[in-house]
């Protein structure tokens, strides 16, 4: 936007304001150091403060970074700051309402509501593309201020909302309130206090938290150590994340104006991103579906497999056909049309894929993963290694692409043909399971390609039940 430009970028020999790559990178990519480092603080706040009360502080801290960012008259150091201090927020929240939405869940429906979370961010990212779309022709700063002033409201809703949603009961009974957690348990299953069905989950939760709590505080390490293959899992979800930022999703968001351009679009950047925004929240809503009628492997499997189709085709067929960037749209030859046509329907169906597979699966795949002794760490191991490789990807896909153009698909398509065997053979299935069972489930040993369909043990529950009648024996 001029005024934005006029305001952080660099006067030019010929008197005109201008965005440096350079600058763009920092601006970019600011906001994804902010979220590393978020994702990791979080796992000390979710502990001591619960995952209500780091909502609720994660929030706060959001809304200051985007009211800094708003403030901000002529310094691109402010500007910078605020969008570190609001990636804070995101990456914080990014991993602690999956570890919430996974601990206060019921399991038949948790997959369904994690992908809703993902459903909210798309579509929050879509309105504000339509946001700009519709501010970009003010003359003045509201041009820019309006799109990143209203990020308030969106924070603000989420801080008070918060107000009024129970704790974990998982973390409830890990800090010894058991009388709160069988209220909040009776709360989410709709059912009194006394129920067979609260009393029998009250129980499985306290023994299980008791059993991994044995060992005392957990640590970083704890998170590979060979208990309950708690290695394979944090490496699951660390693999997943850097898999999900380099499949070519977000080199589209951050850099797709341009690509589409020089494929011939003949559109504004305004009108490809709220295209882009569109199309991702489209691409969502069928994974409120798939997500348990697929199951998770099937989905990522089959996105890998869409998504690679999609990323040959469009470096291949862009390398060969679409005319250099900055190309005038007058001078464009019936060939090159024709190539940007393709390159453009594939980009789309692609970006498609992502929001019905890969978008929301890896996120629900982290907030049912891990048993609560080590889920904050765990989890924030996962979202780190999603913003660290989100950071890089920001920082340098503008200096790669000036280098080798369309063909920087090809490195996408090689990372999504990796992830379709890195599924195969090391992400078990874990629709339908409980995070005790998810335990089981990995002791068990059995390969990840014939995990689908697998059944848990009544052993657990059993267990459970012996130890509570053990315990009432023992009583004076």
């Amino acid at each position: 936007m001029p005024d934005f430009i006029r305001r952080f970028g660099q006067e030019g020999m010929d008197g005109q304001y201008y965005l440096s790559s350079s600058r763009q990178s920092i601006i970019v990519s600011l906001l994804s150091a902010g979220t590393f480092c978020g994702a990791i603080a979080q796992a000390f706040t979710s502990d001591r403060l619960g995952r209500r009360g780091s909502i609720l502080f994660w929030s706060a801290i959001f809304t200051v970074g985007v009211a800094i960012q708003t403030g901000t008259t002529y310094s691109l150091v402010q500007l910078v700051i605020g969008r570190y201090i609001a990636g804070l927020g995101v990456g914080s929240l990014s991993a602690i309402v999956p570890l919430y939405n996974g601990e206060t869940a019921p399991k038949a429906i948790r997959g369904t509501i994690l992908v809703i979370y993902q459903v909210q961010i798309i579509s929050g990212i879509f309105l504000s593309y339509v946001l700009e779309l519709g501010s970009h022709t003010i003359k003045n700063s509201a041009s820019w201020r309006l799109p990143i002033g209203l990020q308030m409201v969106w924070g603000i809703i989420l801080l008070s909302g918060m107000f009024f949603l129970p704790e974990s009961p998982r973390h409830l009974l890990g800090t010894g309130r058991s009388n709160e957690a069988r209220k909040v348990v009776a709360e989410l299953n709709g059912v009194p206090e006394d129920d067979p069905l609260v009393i029998e989950i009250v129980e499985e939760l306290d023994f299980a938290i008791r059993a991994e709590n044995e060992g005392g505080k957990a640590t970083w390490l704890e998170c590979f150590s060979t208990r309950n293959a708690l290695w394979r899992r944090t490496i699951n979800g660390m693999m997943l994340q850097f898999i999900q930022q380099l499949n070519g999703q977000n080199f589209y968001y951050y850099y797709g104006d341009t690509f589409f351009q020089s494929a011939g679009a003949g559109l504004s950047p305004y009108i490809i991103q709220t295209v882009l925004g569109a199309v991702s929240v489209f691409g969502t809503l069928p994974a409120l579906y798939f997500i348990e009628a697929w199951g998770r492997r099937k989905s990522l499997l089959l996105g890998a497999a869409a998504q690679a189709v999609c990323a040959l085709i469009v470096a291949v067929v862009g390398y060969t056909t679409l005319a250099p960037t900055g190309t005038p749209t007058s001078a464009l030859t019936a060939r090159n049309r024709a190539g940007g046509d393709v390159v453009i329907a594939f980009a789309v169906f692609q970006v498609f894929s992502f929001g019905t597979t890969w978008g929301p699966t890896p996120w629900v795949y982290l907030g049912e993963s891990f048993p609560l002794r080590v889920r904050p760490k765990s989890i924030a191991l996962g979202s780190a290694t999603n913003w660290f490789w989100n950071f890089m990807l920001s920082f340098f896909s503008p200096r790669i692409v000036d280098r080798i153009g369309p063909m920087i698909m090809m490195v996408f398509f090689g990372m999504l043909v990796f992830g379709y065997i890195y599924v195969y053979f090391a992400i078990p299935e874990t629709k339908g399971l409980t995070l005790e069972e998810v335990d089981e489930l990995y002791r068990s040993g059995i390969p990840p390609w014939r995990s689908v369909g697998w059944q848990p043990s009544e052993k657990h529950h059993h267990e459970v039940h012996e130890k509570g009648t053990s315990d009432s024996v023992e009583k004076p």
